[in-house]
Order: structure tokens, then sequence, then C-alpha cells
């Protein structure tokens, strides 16, 4: 591209900032776009390197803004090339904000609508869409990568980006302003125990709970709302699962990004317009038990494969984990009471209980806190079924204290002090934890 300046012909033309200031600004991009497209060969720059295949889009640009005769400084045309570049090889205006990594959501409410989330905090963004065809267009691009469609016959689809971030989008007729889309953000880096103890979403002590439970196949519910940091913290947790192990995934889009080298990843697939074709959660946990499993993790319990999950974890597939959309533990366990009943099985609620309680031994709860910072709140193990409800007793907690001037949640973690019965596991699983595990308490922000 240009180092200089050029004085381009088309004496008394509007400066690119006064262009900007309207549609114009958004119509000569989509004109050299549109050009761009009618003259470069795709063919050939697919074979160069990026970096060349770049060099070499701008240069056609150059050219094309010189036959708009539209004067801009170098740093202006420098930034159309780019805009221009991200439309062609790229998400068009949301490649700004997927260059960040400290953006945790992008949500798209309309084109000129577009908010992110940082640091747990939500905050709208200066990027837009040049309108509803735009972003449609930008959306189209995203689910054809994963192999799905949306349009008014099936306007809502979940995809995911190439690394792995979450995609939701719905259009109209049931969009009513217009195209809208979430990005929920996955980057390729997984967290790892020590950035979660700096950012103190638990302790030491927790820490090491957590592994030794995870090691001994103890099967682990991971509860909490949405963007609470769920998948997180199923990710993390995966980390000290043995690298010998066979595990397998179900999800309904693939975010887990396991580390281990023995892992097998399954997703669902939506039906087609036909309503046929459809593979979902239940039959690909089916299809994971006949595949030799040591553990089975689905990404997230949301109907009737939870009965399977359950019958899966009760006859020898110890260790699973999964998560769940739920406020506190006994939440989680009343949500897949009733998913495990949409099995249509007519199974008595007891028997659904003694399920529930002998297959899941623990349920780690989850929460964004106000000031934007994710938090363990509960470490809590299953005891059984009592008066014809799960028996609950919380291991570690962490009690909240109030808020600073700042903003910021003051607390602390608590060890209830009380032995949890899984010790037992633990120890026939050669594992010793020493008794001041279960008597920490931690201040947070005090």
């Amino acid at each position: 591209m240009g180092s200089t300046n050029r004085p381009l012909p088309a004496r008394g033309a509007p400066s690119l900032a006064a262009v900007r200031g309207a549609d114009r600004y958004f119509e000569l991009k989509s004109e050299i776009h549109r050009k761009l497209l009618g003259v470069l060969n795709f063919e050939r720059v697919s074979s160069l390197p990026k970096d060349r295949v770049r060099a070499e889009i701008g240069r056609v640009v150059e050219r094309l803004l010189e036959d708009e005769r539209v004067p801009m400084t170098t740093a202006e045309q420098t930034k159309i090339v780019e805009e221009v570049l991200d439309e062609t090889l790229g998400l068009g205006p949301l490649e700004t904000l997927l260059k960040e990594p400290s953006i945790s959501d992008i949500l798209v409410n309309r084109y000129n609508k577009v908010f992110i989330e940082r640091a747990g905090k939500l905050s709208e963004s200066a990027v837009r869409f040049k309108d509803d065809g735009h972003l449609l267009h930008i959306i189209e691009k995203i689910v054809s990568h994963v192999g799905r469609r949306i349009d008014e016959a099936q306007p809502i689809v979940d995809a995911r980006l190439a690394d792995g971030s979450r995609v939701n989008a719905i259009i109209p007729p049931l969009a009513l302003d217009g195209p809208c889309l979430s990005i929920r953000r996955f980057g390729r880096h997984v967290i790892t125990q020590e950035e979660m103890l700096q950012y103190k979403t638990l302790t030491p002590a927790m820490v090491r709970f957590l592994s030794a439970c995870v090691q001994a196949k103890t099967t682990i519910l991971i509860s909490g709302g949405t963007g609470s940091g769920k998948t997180t913290m199923l990710n993390a947790m995966s980390r000290f699962i043995p690298e010998e192990e066979r595990i397998i995934t179900i999800e309904d889009t693939a975010e887990l990004q396991l580390q281990q080298r023995h892992v097998v990843k399954f997703e669902t697939r939506p039906p087609n317009l036909n309503k046929e074709g459809g593979i979902n959660q239940r039959m690909l946990l089916r299809t994971a038990l006949r595949m030799r499993p040591d553990r089975i993790i689905v990404g997230e319990c949301r109907g009737a494969e939870a009965l399977d999950m359950l019958q899966a974890m009760n006859t020898g597939v110890e260790g699973s984990m999964s998560t769940v959309h739920a406020n506190s533990p006994r939440d989680a366990f009343s949500r897949l009471e009733t998913m495990v009943m949409m099995a249509d099985l007519e199974i008595p609620t007891r028997v659904i209980l003694q399920q529930l309680a002998s297959a899941i031994k623990l349920v780690v709860q989850v929460s964004r806190l106000q000031d934007g910072t994710r938090k363990i709140l509960s470490i809590a193990e299953v005891l059984g079924v009592r008066d014809d409800r799960i028996d609950l007793q919380e291991i570690f907690t962490f009690e909240r204290a109030g808020v600073t001037d700042a903003g910021k949640v003051q607390g602390r973690f608590h060890a209830t002090g009380v032995q949890p019965k899984v010790m037992e596991r633990l120890r026939l699983s050669g594992i010793q934890l020493p008794p001041h595990v279960f008597t920490e308490s931690v201040p947070v922000n005090l």
C-alpha cells in the first residue's frame, strides 16, 4: 500500500471526514467491495500466504479508491482498506471487536446498536453495520462456515466461530427490529488454575479438593446462570483428568477445549427444513456409550438427555461432568428432575431423585457478581434423598459482606469444616488431603 498522500484530481470533492458523517461512507466502502469482488482473481490469491493476500487486495482497493476520486490521507486510506479487507476476508465490522481479547461478549441488538462486555460490564460500542441487509450478510457468512443456514423458514440458528466462540442469531419475522446476533467469546487460551486463583475465583484449598475429586472420578455438576462461567470452569476442571483416559464430549455447539490427547468430540445437528435429519444430545449420548468412554462430558444438560446421562453415570461411566442453568445447587436438581420427566417414561419422582443422588456427587455453583467478577459461591456434596428432596451439605462457600465505594464485591471464601463423605473415595484412589483444607477462610477485597 502507498506510504505517501496522493493528491487526486477531483477538485472540490468532499473530504473523507465529511463523507464519513453520512451514509456516503458506507456506500463508498460497499462500492469498492463490490468492484473488488469483480476484479480480483480469488482462485489465484487463495494459494498465496495470508500476508501477500492482504497486500494484493490492498493494491486493488487503492486503485479502486483512485477511480472513486475521493481525496484522503494515508491514514484514512489505510483505514478504509482495512475495513474492505475485513468485509472480504473476515466478518466485516465484527473483526475490530474480535481482535480485542478483553471482550467476552458481542451483542448486536440492531445493525446500529452493538454492545460489548468487558470484565463483566456492558457498554455500547461505536461499531455499526450499514443496514439490516449488511448484518444479515455477516450472519449468513458465519453460519455457512459450519454448514448451517438461516432464512425465514429457519430464523434461529446456533453456530460457532473458528476460535470456538459461540454464536446465536435470530432474524425476522421472529426478531421484530431486524437481525439480532450474540457472540460468546471463547478464545484458544484455556484458563489455568493459577489464573483462577489470581482472579480470586476460588481458593488454593478449593483447587486441591476439586483436583482430587476429578482424579478420583467423582461425578460433578457445574451449576450457574447465563454468563456465570460454567463452560470456563468445566474447561479448567477437565485439566485434572488423567492423560490416559478416553473422553467423549457432547455439545449443542462445540465450546469445550479439553487439553488431553484422547478426546472424541460430538456435536448435535438441527433438523432440515423438512424436520428431518436432526441429531440431538440424547442420540449422541447413546452412541457415546458404545464407544468405550472412560468419561463423558455433556456441555450442558437441557432436556430428556438428562435421563440417559444419569443412567450412564450409574452404570460405569464415573467421573463424568456436565453443566446446568440454575441459581443454586438445589435449583440445579429441580431442573434436572424436570428434564428427566421430559423423557415421557412416567418414572416416579422418588426414583428420579434416587438416580440423581446416586449419580451426582458434587455440585459446583458459579456466579457472575455485580462487579463483573466470577466466583465459586458453593461446593456442595450430595448425601442422598431425605423427605423427598436431595440432601446437600456445603463444603466451601463464598459469603458476601458488601460492596466498596468503587463497586467491588467484598466477601470471604469459607470452608464449613465438614469432612466430606467423598474423602473415602479419595483415600481408595490413593489421594490424601490434609485436614486444614476444610478449615480455610480467605478474605476477598477486605
